[in-house]
């Protein structure tokens, strides 16, 4: 008899993949919730990814509620010099390089059996930590969707 442990969305990850300017190596970054997605965890993800980046951010985002609730609006207005924001198209998980990201990451955690939330967030943090030491991958993602790098 199979018994579901945890519901859904009981860790969600916010996940950054920086592309491979000016010949350096593609970078993975992670935050992970206990719960879904919403705009306060986007600011919280934006704010963090900024400080580990160091530098002004790009940022190719979905259509996600989340994305679009008016506190990262605002947030995104009143940092203009630390955040340029581009839309992909309303469904288009094909040109984004994070969907194979996060797929790689569901891949290598098929056959787990978590016996905790908070083992499935310390099963995820570690395979998210995983690929980002795999920039060969990280490339390949960036490739995978069609966007030459350079």
């Amino acid at each position: 008899m199979l018994t579901r442990l945890s519901k859904r969305r009981e860790v969600s990850s916010l996940v950054a993949v920086t592309a491979p300017l000016d010949g350096a190596s593609p970078q993975l970054y992670a935050r992970h919730f206990l719960h879904a997605i919403h705009g306060e965890e986007v600011l919280a993800g934006l704010r963090h990814f900024r400080r580990r980046i160091g530098r002004p951010l790009i940022v190719v985002w979905d259509h996600l509620q989340a994305h679009r609730a008016r506190c990262v609006r605002e947030f995104v207005k009143r940092h203009p010099e630390d955040f340029q924001i581009e839309w992909l198209p309303g469904y288009a998980p094909e040109l984004n390089p994070e969907e194979p990201c996060n797929n790689a990451v569901k891949l290598a955690m098929f056959n787990a059996t978590p016996t905790s939330v908070e083992e499935l967030r310390a099963l995820a943090r570690r395979n998210f930590l995983r690929l980002g030491r795999k920039p060969h991958l990280l490339h390949a993602f960036f490739r995978y969707v069609g966007l030459s790098v350079t």
